[in-house]
């Protein structure tokens, strides 16, 4: 017997453009952004372990952008936009970017004229520890400093963390 996956439609509240949608399970905006909490996490067809598995993400710590829930499951996709349904508790609420730019300058301060503290490879994996407009102050491999907001994926252009 065939069963369709279940519709993961984001939650009716009556959200205008300039608000967020809420998820239905969890009550928080979606999309947004976790990080993979395991080293290894299926991405299912649907919502259950009876899906076929489409995608192994195998990077701890990797940014992902969650765009429906359903139940304990959640609909991620990464930078690529590959993914699938997770199972909630292989993700983290713990912010993380990957960097997109080679020999992205890690400067001291948010400002292109600040000292770089270290240069980062396309791909290295970072948490986030804050962000302006423009900015975000980054962690990877025991060097800390801030990034352009637009060098790394895994934070809206517009979003501010503290």
């Amino acid at each position: 017997m065939l069963a369709a996956a279940p519709e993961a439609r984001p939650a009716e509240t009556g959200a205008t453009p300039d608000e967020p949608t809420l998820g239905r399970v969890t009550g928080l905006p979606i999309p947004r952004f976790v990080s993979l909490k395991a080293s290894e996490a299926n991405a299912r067809r649907g919502p259950s372990l009876s899906y076929r598995i489409d995608w192994v993400f195998v990077r701890e710590d990797m940014p992902l952008r969650i765009t429906a829930e359903y139940e304990n499951w959640r609909r991620v996709e990464d930078r690529d936009g590959q993914g699938g349904w997770i199972h909630y508790s292989l993700l983290s609420g713990t912010r993380t970017v990957i960097v997109e730019q080679d020999r992205l300058p890690l400067r001291a301060r948010p400002d292109e004229r600040s000292p770089e503290t270290a240069l980062l490879e396309a791909g290295v994996i970072a948490r986030v520890e804050s962000c302006d407009p423009d900015w975000c102050r980054i962690s990877a491999g025991g060097y800390r400093g801030w990034v352009r907001k637009e060098a790394v994926w895994g934070v809206d252009p517009e979003e501010i963390i503290e």
